[in-house]
C-alpha cells in the first residue's frame, strides 16, 4: 500500500473517526484506524464494536491499493504536530508503515487489517431520507435529557420513533423528558421505533455540521447507519422497549403562562444562586400577569425574582429543579414560552409559544 495526502485533507477524516476510538480496548486493533487505499480513494475507519465511523477522501498521484491498521492516537497526533500545506507521503512495507513528510519521517508499527471488526453486513429493513440540519437539530434539542448509567439501560439512549410522514426524537431520565419532531417527504412504510445509544448520540451530534445535504437513515434489525457522501456512521441499537412516552405529556394542562424565554431564563440563573446545591430547587408562584420565583437553601438564604407574563393563573405555586427547566429554555430557539400546568402537583410543559413541535416535560419537586 502507498499514497501521498496533503495533511489538511487527511486531518479532517481523522478527526471524524477518532473519538470512537477507545483509549481502553480489549483487543488490541481497536486501538488502529483500518486504513484502506482502492479506486474510490482513502477509507479510515475507526470502531469499538459498539460504533463505527468511517471517513472518505480522494486521492490524487500515484497510489498502490492495500489495507492495514494504524496506531490510531500516533497517527492522529502526529498529523496534527506537521507544519500546515505539509505532504504526506506513506508506505507500507510488511509490519510497518512509514510516514514522510518534507523532513520529517516516521516510521509506524501496523497490525493485520483481517483483525479489524467490520459491520459490513447491515441489513438494512427501513431507509429515510431526510436534511443534514434537520437531524443534527432534533438531536441537539433533545440529547441533553438523555440518562447516564441508568440501571434502566433503555433510557441511556434517544429514541427515533419513526412515522410515515414524521420522524420524532424523544430523550428521557426519569425526571424530565424532551421531544422533538419533523416533517419527512418520504418516511417508513411502517412504525418502527430504535433506540440510540448515548455514545452513538454523542459521535453522531459530532459529525452532523447542518445544511440543506441529504443524508439517509438506514435502519436494520440491531443497527443504525447514517451515510453522507463523505462519510459513513454505523451504531448499534439498545435492544429494549422504551417507556410510552405519550403517557407522560401532561393532557389538558390548561393554566398557562406566557414569557420571554431570556428574562425568565436570566431569572432562573439569577435564583438557582441561592438554591439548595443537592435538590436544585426553585418555587414558582402564579399570579395574574406575573410569575415568582423563589429560592432557599440550608444556611436560611433566599432569592425573589419577579417577572412580567402573560396569565390569568393566580394562587398556584409548584417547585422544579431549576437545572431541568434551564435545560429545556435553553433548547428552546424563538423569544417567547409557554408554560402549561394542570394543578399544583403535574409536570410542566414547556414549549414554544407559536407551535409544540419540540415539547419538553419537567416533573414537579416537592419543596
Amino acid at each position: 500500500m502507498r499514497f501521498a495526502i496533503q495533511r489538511e485533507v487527511l486531518l479532517k477524516p481523522l478527526q471524524q473517526v477518532i473519538n470512537v476510538v477507545e483509549r481502553r480496548q480489549t483487543m488490541p486493533v481497536l486501538a488502529n484506524l483500518l486504513v484502506s487505499v482502492d479506486a474510490n480513494g482513502l477509507s479510515v475507519t475507526g470502531s469499538d464494536t459498539e460504533v463505527e465511523m468511517v471517513a472518505r477522501s480522494g486521492l490524487e498521484g500515484d497510489t498502490e491499493f492495500g489495507e492495514t491498521t494504524i496506531p490510531a492516537r500516533k497517527l492522529f497526533d502526529i498529523c496534527r504536530a506537521l507544519p500546515d500545506g505539509s505532504l504526506l507521503k506513506f508506505a507500507l512495507n510488511g509490519e510497518r508503515i512509514s510516514l514522510n513528510a518534507g523532513r520529517s519521517r516516521f516510521t509506524l508499527s501496523t497490525l493485520p487489517a483481517r483483525e479489524f471488526p467490520s459491520t459490513e453486513s447491515l441489513e438494512v429493513t427501513e431507509t429515510v431520507q431526510l436534511p443534514e440540519a434537520t437531524l443534527r437539530e432534533l438531536i441537539e434539542r433533545t440529547s441533553f435529557a438523555m440518562a447516564q448509567q441508568d440501571v434502566r439501560f433503555y433510557l441511556n439512549g434517544l429514541l427515533f420513533d419513526l412515522r410515515e410522514d414524521q420522524l420524532r426524537c424523544v430523550a428521557t431520565d426519569g425526571h424530565r423528558l424532551a421531544l422533538c419532531e419533523a416533517s419527512l417527504e418520504n418516511g417508513s412504510t411502517t412504525r418502527r421505533q430504535i433506540i440510540l445509544p448515548r455514545k452513538g448520540v454523542l459521535e453522531l451530534q459530532r459529525l452532523l455540521e447542518g445544511g440543506d445535504r441529504a443524508i439517509d437513515l438506514e435502519v436494520g434489525r440491531s443497527h443504525l447507519r447514517v451515510r453522507r457522501e463523505d462519510v459513513t456512521f454505523t451504531s448499534k441499537l439498545i435492544d429494549a422497549r422504551f417507556p410510552d412516552y405519550d403517557a407522560v405529556i401532561p393532557i389538558g394542562a390548561d393554566k398557562e403562562a406566557t414569557l420571554e424565554r431570556e428574562v425568565f431564563k436570566a431569572a432562573l440563573q439569577r435564583a438557582a444562586i441561592l438554591s439548595n446545591e443537592k435538590y436544585r430547587g426553585v418555587k414558582i408562584e402564579f399570579s395574574p400577569d406575573q410569575l415568582r420565583i423563589v429560592a432557599h437553601n440550608p444556611e436560611q438564604e433566599e432569592a425573589v425574582e419577579e417577572i412580567e407574563a402573560r396569565t390569568s393563573v393566580s394562587d398556584l405555586s409548584i417547585g422544579f429543579n431549576v437545572t431541568y427547566l434551564l435545560d429545556a429554555l435553553n433548547s428552546l430557539r424563538e423569544d417567547e414560552v409557554t408554560l402549561s400546568l394542570r394543578d399544583a402537583n403535574s409536570s410542566a410543559l414547556v414549549r414554544e409559544a407559536s407551535h409544540s413541535r419540540c415539547r419538553h416535560v419537567v416533573m414537579p419537586l416537592r419543596l
